[in-house]
C-alpha cells in the first residue's frame, strides 16, 4: 500500500480550481439572471440579458460547483493519508474527478433550461428530453461518490493502521 502519489494530488487539486473556475461563471449567471441584465457600469453600459429566474436552481448549480471543488481538493490534499494499492488510487482518482465535474455541470443545465433531473420523466418538476438526459448524467457520479467515499475511508484506516 502507497499513499495517493503526488502527479494524482496535484491533478485533484487543479480539478478543485477548475470546478471553483465553474462556480465563478455560473455565479455571473446568477448575477444576470437576478438583475435580467449584466451591470458593468461604468466600464460598459447595461446589456439586457434574459435567463431563467429561478434563484434556487441557480443557487444550486453555483454552490453545487464550490462545494464538489471542495470535495475533490479535499481528496488530493488527503491523498497522503489514503494507502491504497496503484490500481485503487486510480479508481479513487477518476471517481472524485467524475463525482466533482458531473455533479456541477448538469446543475448548470439544469439553472439554464428550467430541468431539475431528479427523475425520469421529471416527476413533479418539468419533464423533457433534456430533464431525462441530464437525469441520466447523475448515475456515474451517484456510484462515482459511493465508491470515492469507500476507497478513501479504507485508505485512511490503512494509514491509521500503519503509521499509528
Amino acid at each position: 500500500m502507497i499513499p495517493m502519489p503526488e502527479r494524482q494530488r496535484a491533478l485533484l487539486f487543479l480539478n478543485g480550481l477548475g470546478l471553483w473556475c465553474l462556480a465563478v461563471f455560473v455565479g455571473w449567471h446568477w448575477f444576470i439572471s437576478l438583475l435580467g441584465q449584466l451591470v458593468l457600469w461604468p466600464l460598459i453600459p447595461p446589456l439586457e440579458i434574459q435567463l431563467p429566474n429561478d434563484p434556487r436552481a441557480w443557487r444550486m448549480a453555483h454552490m453545487e460547483a464550490l462545494t464538489q471543488g471542495f470535495v475533490v481538493m479535499a481528496m488530493g490534499f488527503g491523498g497522503a493519508y489514503v494507502y491504497l494499492s496503484e490500481r485503487a488510487h486510480r479508481v479513487l482518482f477518476w471517481c472524485a474527478v467524475i463525482t466533482g465535474w458531473l455533479f456541477a455541470i448538469p446543475s448548470y443545465f439544469h439553472a439554464l433550461f428550467g430541468t431539475r433531473g431528479l427523475a425520469f420523466g421529471g416527476g413533479p418538476f418539468k419533464s423533457g428530453f433534456l430533464n431525462d438526459v441530464l437525469y441520466l448524467f447523475g448515475w456515474p457520479p451517484m456510484i462515482a461518490v459511493h465508491v470515492m467515499l469507500l476507497l478513501a475511508i479504507l485508505g485512511v484506516w490503512r494509514y491509521l493502521r500503519t503509521n499509528l
